[in-house]
């Protein structure tokens, strides 16, 4: 479980296939003190498991499933990436509650500069705009961030300069492509309203029955 507040900027060392995976080797000397093997830690937004590290180093296998969903299959040597350590329970959510399973690939359409800001319109598949909603949560390359608008297959996300110079968002340009994680809360929302209307084959949704699940 993450916060979508990064923690470390890593770089890319080397990247090797393994069978229809990855191994991506990544430079980070905070992180790497603090991981362990068998650690979880976020790569742009995707829960990866630490299976080597060094003094200043990690490594991670990103396989088939990660690589279908998400970014992590067209990073390259040298490229900057976006880290982030589990949770503690003990530490303040100064995000969302991030799961570090990305729902889909965007893909930037425009990055307009302001004053003290600037507004990215990201777009996506359109099926995925059920979990958007204005000022909602979601995470993109695995930074926690605010719905500022929604579009037909978009949205926009207001970046602050403290986030653009801590992330990647630094190094992004039109048309790259980012990892996307909706907020947790609507799917088991729509998971739970989805089996209860279906119950029996019978409309079984009803202001007392939502009253029990607690909305």
């Amino acid at each position: 479980m993450f916060s979508g507040i990064i923690t470390e900027i890593g770089k890319v060392e080397s990247i090797q296939r393994k069978g229809k995976g990855v191994v991506l080797q990544i430079n980070a000397p905070a992180s790497s003190k603090e991981l362990k093997i068998d650690d979880s830690v976020s790569i742009n937004g995707a829960c990866q498991t630490v299976v080597a590290k060094s003094k200043n180093s990690f490594e991670v296998v990103a396989v088939e499933e990660t690589l279908k969903k998400a970014t992590l299959g067209n990073l390259k040597s040298g490229e900057q990436v976006n880290l982030e350590l589990a949770m503690r329970l003990s530490d303040r959510l100064g995000g969302h509650l991030v799961l570090g399973h990305i729902d889909c690939v965007g893909k930037i359409k425009t990055i307009e500069q302001r004053t003290v800001s600037w507004l990215f319109t990201v777009m996506f598949p359109k099926e995925f705009m059920k979990y958007v909603i204005p000022v909602g949560s979601v995470a993109i390359d695995g930074v926690s961030l605010t719905v500022a608008d929604v579009g037909e297959n978009s949205l926009n996300v207001s970046i602050i300069p403290h986030t653009m110079e801590n992330t990647i968002f630094r190094n992004k340009k039109i048309n790259d492509i980012v990892n996307i994680e909706f907020d947790v809360l609507g799917k088991y929302v729509e998971t739970i309203l989805t089996k209860t209307q279906k119950e029996d084959g019978k409309e079984k949704l009803t202001v007392k029955k939502l009253r029990s699940l607690g909305y």
